[in-house]
């Protein structure tokens, strides 16, 4: 939170002013106009598709991309459930951002390391289920050696990167999915959005401007 423009303004897409009601000091929160990265049509339309089912997110634990704004606007206007898990970083904006999403904790999933995967592999399940769309922002290049696959364990094989992990098995599971910022590897069958945007599953002929 920081003033701005004579109120407070915090880190989402709100303007919250202080005001006397009845001697009383009362904090009114106002939409505002907040500049957002361009979406390219490709994943305008992957997410408008996602609107029938979920979207769910996960990314860096360090780095959140300024696209993850525009991203959860998009998502926000669909009225779509949302599931992501409960690590910093990426998880925690969207966290933020929608304030009703499904949080899937890695302490529901016993201890130790995995306990992580266990949850990130329940929350891709989850939106498989709900016939979503999984969205991954990870921060650097896929391991080496890392396959799409079906089963959890092979998936999560301790390649050295949760976010990778997670959209390895999403492919391999049937989903649709974006990732964001790194090209997924050759074999895993992604096609460029471009803007940085890459997307797996429907035939690119059917990602219709529809929305």
């Amino acid at each position: 939170m920081r003033r701005c423009l004579g109120g407070w303004g915090v880190s989402v897409p709100v303007f919250v002013r202080l005001l006397r009601v009845r001697r009383r000091s009362v904090f009114r929160v106002l939409p505002v106009r907040c500049p957002l990265v361009g979406l390219p049509s490709g994943v305008l339309s992957v997410l408008s598709r996602a609107g029938c089912g979920a979207v769910g997110f996960s990314g860096s634990r360090s780095v959140v991309p300024a696209v993850c704004a525009s991203v959860a606007a998009r998502v926000g206007s669909l009225g779509c459930p949302v599931f992501v898990g409960c690590a910093r970083g990426v998880d925690a904006a969207f966290r933020g951002f929608f304030p009703s999403a499904r949080v899937f904790s890695a302490s529901s999933f016993g201890s130790g390391v995995g306990s992580f995967a266990a949850r990130s592999a329940a929350v891709v399940r989850a939106v498989r289920l709900a016939g979503g769309v999984w969205v991954s922002f990870p921060s650097g290049l896929c391991p080496a050696g890392l396959l799409p696959s079906a089963s959890s364990s092979r998936a999560f094989c301790g390649s050295g990167s949760g976010s990778w992990a997670s959209a390895a098995f999403a492919v391999g599971s049937g989903l649709p999915v974006l990732v964001f910022g790194f090209a997924p590897p050759a074999g895993w069958g992604f096609v460029s959005l471009g803007g940085g945007w890459w997307f797996s599953g429907w035939p690119a002929s059917q990602l219709s401007l529809g929305f």
